[in-house]
């Protein structure tokens, strides 16, 4: 019993290793190694042993990584609810018997599977200041052209300008730039986020509205007091994996902006210390910073959050 029970084991293991040792090589040996430089003076070749130091620098007040994670935070809390409420409403209509609903379904999934970098290289060009669509079209109505992706000011400032108001200096919004990558970014992920809601949807017992509906339940009350409930787990996970994505976004950020005019979140910055300033230790310190916002984030989402989601 003792051999076929060692034999069995040494079968198991051995047809675990490929993965485990895929995993080792490519998740835990990156992990382990990043830590390593984060310690170190490292340009290109390490130089000097600085402990701590890469860390404490990008935590000291005034520091790059704070302007960079305040503008990651605002693109977070601006571009994850219109994703999510766009996306509801839309799987909510997309639900009912409506004629062509596949084809609709299908058109706004599209934009999720084409590629990140061709389609925010269209939309770039879309947002020319010269010869983009957008102002083309602005100017058929009579309106003036915008900078979009070249305008570092704050969107509340410009709306106050076109109207003769001024707002004090703290009170600016997010820039224009990145407004414009938020509008892209909903266009691309907000298909995904409707699938899986319109998935969430049919896992609703049809039997539950029926009897709502004896009740006297109309429209608003039945999308209130079930839908939205009996939704809250497919919200929930929306929610967690759109808020992470948005904090490690970066190749649409680049092709789009490259981390100008008011847009360069934690990771464009990462990038930048990596590759343009040749700074390995500081970004390895840089992206273990961002790791764990990301963690600490999750934790308060799952205790936060976790407790409205009915099962």
């Amino acid at each position: 019993m003792q051999t076929q029970a060692f034999r069995e084991a040494i079968l198991a293991y051995g047809l675990l290793s490929p993965a485990l040792l895929l995993f080792l090589v490519f998740t835990v040996f990156p992990l382990v190694f990043g830590m390593y430089i984060s310690l170190w003076n490292w340009r290109i070749v390490p130089r000097d042993f600085i402990g701590l130091d890469n860390y404490t620098k990008a935590l000291q007040p005034g520091s790059e990584m704070w302007d960079a994670l305040g503008t990651t935070i605002a693109y977070a809390i601006l571009s994850v609810p219109i994703q999510l409420f766009i996306a509801l409403v839309l799987a909510y209509l997309l639900f009912q018997k409506i004629r062509g609903k596949t084809f609709f379904r299908m058109a706004l999934f599209l934009p999720y599977v084409t590629s990140t970098v061709a389609s925010a290289a269209v939309w770039a060009r879309l947002y020319s200041p010269d010869i983009g669509l957008i102002n083309q079209s602005l100017s058929i109505f009579g309106l003036k052209p915008l900078q979009w992706l070249l305008e570092d000011k704050g969107l509340l400032t410009l709306i106050a300008t076109a109207v003769g108001v001024k707002l004090p200096a703290g009170v600016t919004g997010p820039s224009l730039a990145l407004v414009s990558v938020i509008i892209y970014t909903t266009w691309v992920f907000v298909g995904y986020d409707m699938t899986i809601f319109l998935a969430g949807l049919g896992n609703i017992p049809g039997e539950l509205y029926e009897a709502a509906k004896i009740d006297g339940a109309g429209g608003w009350s039945l999308f209130r007091y079930l839908t939205l409930p009996l939704l809250s787990p497919t919200t929930f996970f929306l929610s967690l994996i759109t808020i992470i994505g948005t904090f490690k976004a970066f190749n649409h950020l680049w092709v789009m902006t490259q981390g100008d005019n008011g847009t360069t979140t934690a990771s464009i910055l990462i990038y930048k210390q990596l590759y343009q300033d040749q700074r390995a230790g500081y970004a390895a310190a840089l992206a273990f910073l961002l790791f764990t916002v990301i963690l600490v984030v999750t934790i308060l989402q799952n205790r936060v959050a976790g407790q409205q989601v009915n099962y």
